[in-house]
């Protein structure tokens, strides 16, 4: 079993297993592989599988053992960042410091990479907690989930919107897969109940407060610092937090959605500083 592992070494042992995935190798499809390989190896903070490894970490897990799930995790959330960049969704030029899928391998090809993401993750598990992981992440994808989060952001772009309706929103869009791979690093372990519960409302919290901080960045980061566009959402009148709270409301909301996180933990788990840390993280990242 791995103990204290840091959040770059996590990051480290995440990034060596995905490099191994889709490399071309001579098939005829080697086209769609390589856009796949792009996409996944293109870096990023890797947060959801790091969750997926800390939380099978602190339920009594193997570490090592959870490295599948936590690359399907992964794996999922490079299909909606392709899916988010097409031109009939966000039509963004820019992922993480390089040119998105499409822009290199066309609409087409980026679609199927996605699809294809969508399909290979549930492979990825491994067979003693396949079950509970294909569940959990059928509940975060499916409709009422990641896609209907997107599907709601489509549709909520012609009108003003409520925080009710923004929190709706992003607890779909964004907190959905977070709060999977807080679940389903407890499911590798086979932990409790109580510890799905705590890491559910953990990852609940701090997806809200990702997206937030996501909001702000939008408006006072840098292009070279978040490896995107900014100014884009207040370019097409988007509906964020910030449009409609202001930089102020948003920083009190994020503390405090941050001390909802860490509070989670308490009496589930013993070993909570890491997740506690990286909650904290979320108040000032800046990329």
């Amino acid at each position: 079993m791995v103990n204290d592992m840091t959040a770059n070494e996590y990051k480290k042992l995440v990034d060596s297993k995905l490099s191994e995935f889709f490399n071309p190798s001579g098939m005829s499809y080697d086209g769609l592989l390589e856009s796949m390989h792009y996409s996944l190896t293109a870096g990023g903070k890797r947060i959801r599988p790091t969750l997926v490894l800390e939380f099978c970490r602190i339920s009594g897990g193997d570490v090592e053992k959870a490295l599948p799930v936590a690359c399907a995790i992964e794996m999922l959330h490079t299909y909606s960042l392709i899916h988010d960049d097409l031109p009939c969704m966000d039509n963004d030029d820019l992922r993480r410091g390089k040119p998105t899928n499409h822009v290199v391998y066309g609409e087409c090809t980026a679609t199927l990479a996605g699809d294809a993401f969508g399909t290979i993750a549930r492979s990825e598990l491994p067979a003693e907690n396949k079950i509970a992981c294909v569940e959990i992440l059928a509940d975060a994808v499916g409709s009422d989930g990641m896609c209907a989060g997107q599907y709601l952001d489509m549709v909520g772009e012609s009108k003003r919107l409520t925080e009710e309706e923004l929190d709706d929103i992003n607890s779909r869009k964004t907190g959905a897969l977070l709060i999977a791979a807080c679940r389903m690093g407890v499911a590798a372990a086979g932990g409790s109940g109580e510890m799905l519960e705590a890491a559910a409302h953990y990852g609940a919290c701090v997806g809200a407060a990702f997206q937030i901080r996501d909001d702000i960045l939008d408006v006072i980061s840098t292009s070279e610092e978040l490896g995107k566009p900014i100014g884009s959402d207040a370019q097409e009148h988007k509906n964020t937090y910030m449009a409609l709270l202001g930089e102020s409301k948003c920083m009190e909301m994020i503390e405090k959605l941050t001390n909802q996180a860490k509070s989670a933990l308490c009496g589930a788990f013993d070993d909570t500083k890491f997740l506690c840390d990286l909650a904290d993280s979320m108040v000032t990242r800046r990329k």
